[in-house]
């Protein structure tokens, strides 16, 4: 199964994870506190990363949690977006690898 998924920056973390969580009916299964959340419904894999480099409500990229993946990929799109593709186990992988 595939889910899209939507990264986006923000420059204030606390007060994303108030709207998205509103907006989703869910709360986030991760938070790294003052980085970043992450949050997994029956249709999207959605986050957000503190990230004052880049414009605040930006798409930082794309891609698809997908049950079938074996690896972490990574390709950009005609349009520059970056697109991920990756399943349950490397994206948890990813952020541990980033944050602990």
């Amino acid at each position: 199964m595939k889910k899209i998924h939507i990264a986006l920056s923000t420059h204030n973390l606390k007060e994303s994870i108030e709207e998205y969580s509103k907006r989703l009916s869910a709360s986030p299964i991760i938070i790294i506190e003052n980085e970043y959340a992450l949050w997994k419904t029956e249709t999207v894999n959605f986050s957000v990363r503190q990230d004052k480099s880049v414009k605040q409500g930006s798409l930082r990229h794309l891609g698809w949690e997908d049950s079938e993946a074996t690896t972490f990929s990574q390709e950009i799109d005609v349009n520059g977006i970056v697109w991920e593709n990756f399943n349950e186990q490397n994206q948890l992988q990813e952020i541990e690898n980033l944050w602990h």
